[in-house]
């Protein structure tokens, strides 16, 4: 597998606003960050980790994303954290697209390298810490779980891509699939993170329209994406934040496989203002 994995860095200063960053894109129904928007000036610090940076790429905000947070997390050889989140009610999905990072999860110990994916439900203990000699990247993507009288909290987990099965979507000869890391059936989980991918040439056929809110980070490959009315080339490295019901589609250029990490919110009643 490969997944693109951003460098930081500033671009020249002969080179025009119009090149890798210039394709973002920012509207009330949809976002688009171009991989080279993350750069190294728009980085952030966490409290309680050393050596590390990070590239918010969405937050809960009026008009933007609503019910996730999303970061992609460079870790410097000897860094980490033994306190990464004192939220008590954050859920997370880590996906390791570089480097390999040591994590302790409800007291195991497992090392996790690039296709990596790990599931943090809420109030468990974690730590984090790269003790290799390359940088560790991955993403983490946190969600303020919403509980459920008479519905337990999942357990947590580890688990590498590579040992999850690509299910086709019907009708489509396997042009385009999904890795499920959780049981679709399954209402303990109140977000799902797969990984979706189209061969070249695979298609969604039509605009799906629908109460989810997604953010997509694409892993590999290019396509054209269509955002509400708009159709968006799209490559490894870019950022896309869809609000509910916001119509997409896409078709994949090619010549190799386009790939992204794709998170939704599920299985709740959506909140009333009462």
């Amino acid at each position: 597998m490969t997944y693109w994995v951003p460098k930081g860095g500033l671009p020249g200063q002969t080179e025009l606003t119009t090149g890798e960053s210039g394709r973002a894109v920012f509207t009330e129904a949809y976002a688009v960050l171009p991989r080279g928007t993350m750069r190294d000036i728009v980085t952030s610090r966490l409290p309680h980790w050393a050596d590390t940076r990070l590239w918010v790429i969405a937050r809960p905000l009026s008009g933007f994303a609503e019910t996730f947070s999303w970061y992609v997390v460079e870790v410097a050889p000897g860094g980490g954290s033994d306190r990464p989140d004192d939220a008590h009610d954050a859920e997370a999905v880590l996906l390791v697209v570089g480097g390999t990072a040591s994590l302790t999860l409800a007291g195991v110990e497992h090392r996790v390298g690039p296709g990596g994916y790990v599931f943090v439900p809420p109030g468990t203990a974690w730590s984090l810490h790269n003790r290799g000699e390359e940088p560790a990247t991955f993403h983490w993507i946190r969600k303020a779980y919403e509980r459920v009288d008479g519905v337990e909290v999942p357990e947590p987990f580890v688990v590498h891509e590579d040992d999850v099965a690509i299910e086709p979507m019907p009708d489509t000869d396997g042009a385009w699939g999904t890795q499920r890391f959780v049981d679709p059936l399954d209402v303990r989980h109140d977000m799902h993170v797969n990984i979706v991918t189209f061969e070249p040439g695979g298609a969604i056929p039509f605009p799906e329209t629908h109460v989810m809110e997604h953010g997509l980070y694409v892993l590999e490959g290019k396509a054209v994406y269509l955002l509400n009315k708009d159709w968006v080339e799209v490559q490894a490295g870019d950022f896309m934040w869809l609000r509910a019901f916001c119509p997409q589609a896409c078709y994949a250029g090619g010549p190799g496989r386009f790939r992204y990490l794709l998170y939704k919110d599920v299985n709740r009643h959506p909140r009333l203002h009462l």
